[in-house]
């Protein structure tokens, strides 16, 4: 998810705004900012009129979007959305996104519309299909197009728009952020953390996991400020006081692992293993942000060993005026704290970009698939930096493991308004750990390094997972998963 930041000891467990006796919550994503950041730049941005054209074969993001089964109101599986690029200008003094945004998608269907999720506090002030304006309405955040469309062909909405985007609640008890989306802090710079759901809250999008998407970016903001999104940084101008940046995603990916910035930060470049590129991204006034993220090189390697190579061309760590932090793809967005900028959190975030980004679960009920393998590998990387065993981090783990699973259900089958609690973290790693002790080292990381490897670019789904693991391993695994996952109470540990 929006990298849930798993706190570093059992000790440290209760995060800020969380009394002794309430319960454990995970942290780590979204939030209201609360740290003073740069003066804004009085200019106005305008956007740039978008100058990639769409990849020639969008067969790579070709998908079959499902309806979620837990919250069933956010996307639309009629539509296969192939490839989004976002022309964004933000102006700081006005605090104003102008855009223009053009998407290429497949319909799944015959039908008289088609919908989008779409923010309804953004004023459209022109909408087309294949270069033809079309009727279409708003219904709070559904952007219905009414104009027929045919199963299994592919179109291009253009959309111009301009507005004040808003964050978005979401169904969670946490004491780090109680909404996603755009995020305006004091300041006028801007950050997005979007997990489960809130892209929509900036543009048009198919914003369920299950539909990934290729992404690119051009973004304009008035001088020294820039814009940053995922993916490659490939080109960077400033032109009559106003900086534009590009930026090209190059594998699909779902909507809430999109990112995007406007603020003044300093660059730092590192180099990872077979020389992939890793840009930090620090406010300019707070240059010591770097220190924690600036492991990523030596966090990246040590994964490599486990997980395999790291699945894509670039990697980077924004800083942001947030209490949280999340992964996103290709880039780690972090809040500016000791505990989210610390080394622990940046293994956890790095972990996401094999589970959770390469592999993304096709509905949210399956986000433990997420957030276990990152908690357990987190969990192996304080272990060997305390100089204790495994064993001990998850005993120490496990001391708290029941109330996490009484506070908000099974990680499986959690409460629906209990979204990202600790369940989903603390209970599918120890569960790691024992399938790891039940098959032997070699044949768990055999099997760990090869599913994001087999479901490369694709969402997946608990049922896919249970085959492949039992195929894998030649062991009869599903009674096993399911009293991890589904059950009430923590099942016996070896």
């Amino acid at each position: 998810m929006k990298r849930s930041l798993i706190p570093i000891a059992a000790a440290t467990l209760l995060l800020a705004g969380c009394s002794d006796d309430e319960p454990i919550r995970s942290g780590g994503f979204g939030g209201p900012a609360n740290e003073p950041a740069a003066s804004a730049p009085s200019a106005t941005a305008e956007p740039v009129e978008p100058v990639t054209p769409p990849p020639s074969d969008l067969a790579i993001a070709e998908n079959e979007p499902r309806e979620d089964s837990l919250y069933p109101e956010v996307g639309d599986p009629g539509v296969d959305a192939l490839h989004y690029d976002l022309s964004l200008g933000w102006s700081p003094n006005t605090d104003t996104l102008d855009a223009t945004e053009v998407v290429t998608f497949r319909s799944t269907e015959t039908d008289d519309d088609f919908q989008l999720d779409f923010s309804k506090v953004l004023e459209i002030e022109r909408l087309s299909l294949d270069d033809q304006e079309v009727a279409f309405d708003q219904e709070g955040k559904d952007l219905i197009v009414t104009t027929p469309v045919e199963k299994d062909q592919r179109y291009e909405l253009t959309i111009e728009y301009s507005g004040t985007p808003e964050p978005v609640d979401v169904p969670v008890q946490r004491s780090d952020f109680s909404q996603t989306g755009f995020t305006v802090t004091d300041e006028h710079e801007v950050w997005t953390m979007q997990e489960p759901w809130g892209a929509y809250s900036w543009y048009a999008v198919n914003d369920h996991p299950s539909d990934k998407a290729l992404y690119d970016f051009t973004l304009s903001v008035p001088s020294p400020w820039m814009g940053i999104a995922n993916g490659d940084l490939t080109s960077t101008e400033e032109e009559d006081g106003t900086v534009t940046t590009q930026w090209h995603l190059a594998e699909p990916a779902a909507s809430y692992l999109a990112t995007l910035a406007f603020g003044d930060y300093d660059l730092t470049e590192l180099t990872g293993p077979r020389d992939i590129p890793i840009r930090i991204f620090t406010p300019s006034d707070s240059p010591e942000t770097a220190a924690g993220p600036s492991t990523a090189p030596e966090a990246m390697e040590w994964l490599e060993q486990y997980l395999g190579p790291y699945p894509f061309d670039t990697f980077g760590i924004l800083v942001v005026d947030s209490r949280s932090g999340m992964e996103t793809q290709t880039m780690v967005t972090l809040g500016n704290s000791d505990y989210t900028l610390s080394e622990p959190v940046v293994v956890h975030e790095l972990v996401h970009q094999w589970y959770g980004d390469t592999v993304t679960p096709d509905d949210w009920r399956d986000v433990w698939m997420n957030e276990g393998m990152a908690m357990y590998l987190q969990g192996m990387w304080e272990a060997e930096r305390a100089g204790i065993t495994v064993d001990k981090q998850m005993d120490q783990w496990a001391e708290f493991e029941d109330d996490e699973r009484e506070f908000a259900g099974p990680p499986a089958d959690y409460d629906l308004d209990k979204w990202g609690s600790g369940n989903i973290y603390f209970s599918p790693a120890l569960m790691w750990h024992e399938l790891r002790q039940r098959i032997g080292d070699e044949a768990f990381f055999d099997v760990v390094r090869a599913w994001p490897e087999a479901q490369e670019n694709r969402s997946s789904n608990r049922e896919t997972l249970y085959r492949f693991f039992e195929q894998r391993t030649g062991e009869e695994l599903s009674a096993f998963f399911d009293a991890w996952l589904l059950g009430r109470q923590t099942p016996p540990r070896d």
